[in-house]
């Protein structure tokens, strides 16, 4: 089914169809617009009642993304999945499955298809495959990611799986209690250790991620704490102008720790992160510590609530200087 698909993309045409604005559509006239410019690239295909498959493929590079129809629209951007910015920018080939609600990919239409592609040599056609999703999606980018040898895999705050015998202790879904996780691709750990390497982002301060996290240790896996991007880190990559960036460099082959973090480092001009963070140190009461970080902010970002915060810390403490 895959073999024969590839086209040559016209990167005008490419422009023409990957530019259309998708946002403001109800479900059912978002997934024509997603296949009528997935058909002309690639395929669309449906994988039962709740999943869909697109296929654009062009260059040697294939991103494959998991992703939920609610997520891509609440992204508030141009209601297009993730990774045809990619398409459009550098002409790599992009494979996203989409789901309506959070499925963790485990209907056995999912599991067809990616046995098909795998059973067709279909991911041994590109030089770099890179697996992606964030939550329920980073299970299922972790746990598919065996398909392709020597794959990339980058996964935002997944889950290990949720099988009640291995993970009794997330109770944050209790509507996933009738999935099968077991079978094949069932545990995402023990799938992702046989990619190249595997990234997992996660925030260390919210336990059930880092629980989740730490059962992704292997020795090709790197565990990239984010402190303090909170529950849903997706959001704030994307805003940081980070996530993209990640992504290109594990298509490149050039994904390390150092080269991540040195991306990160956006997080210094990132005012939601800065907020939580300045929440966190104030409620350790760290006067010192707080002052440290307002002044910093407000030195730098020229925010004027970082200021004023400073400005009632040293009130305070000239207060407490003259009380005493």
């Amino acid at each position: 089914m895959a073999r024969g698909v590839r086209k040559n993309i016209d990167m005008q045409d490419t422009a023409n169809g990957f530019d259309t604005p998708m946002l403001g559509l109800s479900r059912d006239e978002w997934l024509s617009q997603l296949e009528h410019v997935a058909e002309a690239h690639g395929h669309f295909q449906p994988l039962g009642d709740r999943h869909w498959a697109t296929l654009v493929e062009d260059k040697p590079v294939l991103l494959v993304t998991f992703e939920t129809v609610d997520s891509i629209q609440k992204r508030g951007d141009t209601g297009h999945p993730l990774g045809w910015e990619l398409v459009r920018e550098l002409g790599w080939s992009h494979l996203c499955v989409l789901s309506d609600g959070d499925t963790w990919f485990r209907d056995p239409e999912v599991i067809a298809y990616f046995d098909r592609l795998s059973g067709d040599g279909f991911f041994d056609e590109f030089d770099e495959v890179v697996f992606y999703g964030a939550g329920s999606c980073g299970y299922a980018a972790a746990g598919y990611s065996i398909v392709a040898t020597d794959a990339q895999v980058v996964a935002v705050r997944p889950q290990a799986t949720l099988s009640p015998r291995f993970a009794g202790w997330d109770k944050r879904f209790p509507h996933s209690r009738k999935i099968a996780f077991d079978g094949p691709y069932g545990f995402a750990p023990d799938m992702a250790a046989m990619a190249d390497r595997c990234f997992v982002i996660y925030d260390p301060t919210q336990d059930m991620d880092a629980i989740h996290a730490a059962l992704f240790a292997r020795e090709n896996t790197e565990l990239m704490p984010t402190p303090h991007l909170g529950a849903t880190p997706e959001e704030d990559l994307l805003e940081m102008q980070v996530l993209y960036r990640v992504l290109v460099k594990a298509g490149a082959g050039t994904l390390s720790r150092t080269a991540f973090y040195k991306l990160y480092r956006a997080r210094r001009a990132h005012v939601p992160y800065l907020d939580r963070l300045l929440r966190e140190v104030s409620q350790k009461n760290r006067p010192f510590v707080t002052a440290l970080l307002c002044a910093n902010v407000a030195r730098r970002l020229k925010e004027p609530r970082f200021l004023r915060h400073l400005n009632a810390l040293v009130q305070d403490a000239d207060q407490g200087r003259l009380a005493s």
